[in-house]
């Protein structure tokens, strides 16, 4: 690892950044920048894969899901295993990283290869996501286990509702959606397919096709609820598929 003394001044003022952002110091800077270093400067560089951020994202992601698993367990201890992992499930997805990466500016300390600066690829939520979770195995690596717990709980309290996350939780849309996502499908597409009853008491009939099949079909007093009650039915036919 590359002591402080040897450090260029652009890297001492990025990694002097980067410690008034985890509000810990770096004890071992070159960590901290092999966590914001994609792949794009690895290979411009020849450099091996593994100076880029890719190794300690691995450990990031595991150390992220225990310490995400412990947050809400601590916080709903009453709550179900189902309830539980579901949740779990919404706040390490890479949306939710992304977000919490953007609220920090982690684009801006991201170290990019000559070409593909100004591209926007330090924006990208797949970028970001991934430079976040190696950002934590960073500080795992240089810290320890409790004060990497200490500093995602801070970020996640900061910038994360998770109890507007628990409310939301019976939004079969938000589910459905999410599900197709992880499966690689496109998003649901709902229509409504009849109308019928009194002008103030209408029922409309909705399907939503996943992949362009119909996976469910729902009626309701407005066009929310049926599209809820066609999207709940749609996730037990893609969860038993």
């Amino acid at each position: 690892m590359l002591e402080r003394k040897q450090l260029d001044s652009e890297h001492k003022r990025k990694v002097k950044a980067i410690s008034s952002l985890t509000g810990l110091p770096a004890y071992r800077p070159a960590l901290y920048l092999k966590a914001l270093r994609h792949r794009s400067f690895v290979a411009e560089l020849n450099l091996a894969a593994t100076e880029s951020y890719e190794q300690l994202e691995f450990m990031g992601d595991a150390v992220l899901d225990l310490i995400v698993s412990e947050i809400i367990f601590k916080k709903y201890p009453d709550a179900g295993e189902g309830l539980l992992t579901q949740l779990r499930s919404r706040l390490v997805k890479g949306e939710m990283l992304a977000e919490i990466g953007r609220q920090i500016r982690l684009m801006e300390y991201i170290e990019l290869g000559e070409r593909v600066k100004n591209q926007g690829v330090e924006h990208s939520e797949s970028v970001l996501a991934d430079a976040f979770e190696a950002l934590v195995g960073a500080v795992y690596q240089d810290h320890g286990y409790d004060k990497c717990r200490d500093f995602v709980a801070r970020l996640y309290s900061r910038f994360v509702n998770i109890d507007e996350l628990v409310a939301a939780r019976d939004n079969f849309k938000s589910m459905l959606l999410e599900t197709a996502q992880a499966q690689k499908m496109p998003a649901p597409v709902y229509r409504i397919v009849r109308e019928s009853g009194p002008g103030h008491e209408k029922v409309f009939d909705v399907e939503v096709r996943v992949n362009d099949k119909v996976m469910g079909t729902g009626s309701g007093k407005n066009k929310k609820k049926a599209e809820q009650a066609a999207a709940r039915e749609a996730l037990i036919i893609l969860k038993n598929m």
